[in-house]
């Protein structure tokens, strides 16, 4: 392992300044925040910043709250934050369980979801669920004529371009997830394989049941084995029986056939995309099971 070339840490005290910095310092700078990711990418030599933007001090980075029915997260939230926050807990329970098994204790307690989302590393829990679940996220960049707020929306599903790379300008930060909160029906679910501190296949799935039927084609996205998270066309199955095993087939055909996994000291391709079937039955096992915690638990 390398070590870091000589850079400048500027510490953002506003949304405001955050964004100057960033319209100043262009390609040159990243925003910083748990840095698990980035100093590990730039220590390696993979990313090179002169400048790095300090935007933990920014408390509208950090704020989770529930909002007209739907989960508002400031991108400097930390997994740990996320794991034990109660209106995550109460509103999204799947997703706290996801975020309790991120990485590691170290990782968790200084990684954010912004950060997690904005680096767009393929093996990465959160984007699956979220894209899954119908996230959208909040861009802050300058001000100007045309949008004086100098916010944009994107669905969470558009931000990722590819392996490391995202739809946020040059002069533009992170600054909110936006997460639906289910509908009261609605069942979701997460199931991974992991190596080590990594997944290597998740599997996300959020779908109304009713008599044992899916109300409607089931949401399934798989991430963590191919360059982005990759939604499955379920269409065929609206109003399938969660329990046929002609179901369990298809889903698992279709998951399998959604994506180009990526090989590497985790397993081949074709052994990753067998986990890939496999997995996205469990996911679905979760979605017909049972549970003490109401329907969104599962």
């Amino acid at each position: 392992m390398g070590t870091l070339r000589r850079f400048e840490v500027h510490s953002a005290t506003s949304v405001e300044e955050a964004v100057e910095l960033r319209r100043k310092y262009g390609d040159e700078a990243a925003v910083y925040a748990g840095g698990t990711e980035l100093l590990l990418a730039m220590k390696l030599g993979v990313a090179r910043y002169a400048h790095l933007i300090d935007v933990k001090p920014i408390a509208a980075l950090r704020e989770i709250s529930d909002v007209d029915g739907t989960l508002w997260i400031g991108a400097t939230a930390t997994h740990w934050e996320l794991e034990r926050d109660p209106v995550v807990a109460r509103r999204l329970p799947a997703f706290a369980r996801l975020e309790a098994n991120v990485a590691n204790v170290r990782v968790r307690a200084a990684g954010t979801l912004g950060g997690n989302l904005a680096f767009a590393e393929p093996h990465a829990d959160p984007p699956a669920l979220l894209i899954a679940l119908g996230a959208q996220v909040i861009l802050h960049g300058a001000k100007t004529a045309s949008n004086r707020g100098g916010q944009r929306s994107l669905p969470l599903e558009e931000l990722i371009t590819g392996m490391y790379e995202t739809a946020i300008r040059s002069d533009e930060i992170l600054y909110r997830v936006i997460v639906p909160i289910p509908a009261p029906e609605t069942r979701v679910a997460y199931a991974k394989f992991q190596i080590l501190e990594r997944p290597s296949v998740g599997v996300a799935a959020v779908a109304t049941i009713r008599d044992g039927k899916f109300a409607g084609a089931p949401t399934f996205v798989v991430g963590a084995v191919d360059e982005v998270p990759r939604r499955v066309d379920l269409r065929q199955l609206a109003n399938a029986s969660v329990h046929d095993r002609a179901t369990r087939e298809a889903i698992a055909e279709a998951a399998r056939g959604a994506v180009e996994p990526i090989p590497d000291l985790a397993g081949s391709a074709e052994y990753k995309r067998h986990l890939v079937g496999v997995f996205a039955q469990r996911a679905l096992d979760a979605l017909a099971a049972p549970s003490r915690d109401g329907p969104e638990a599962a």
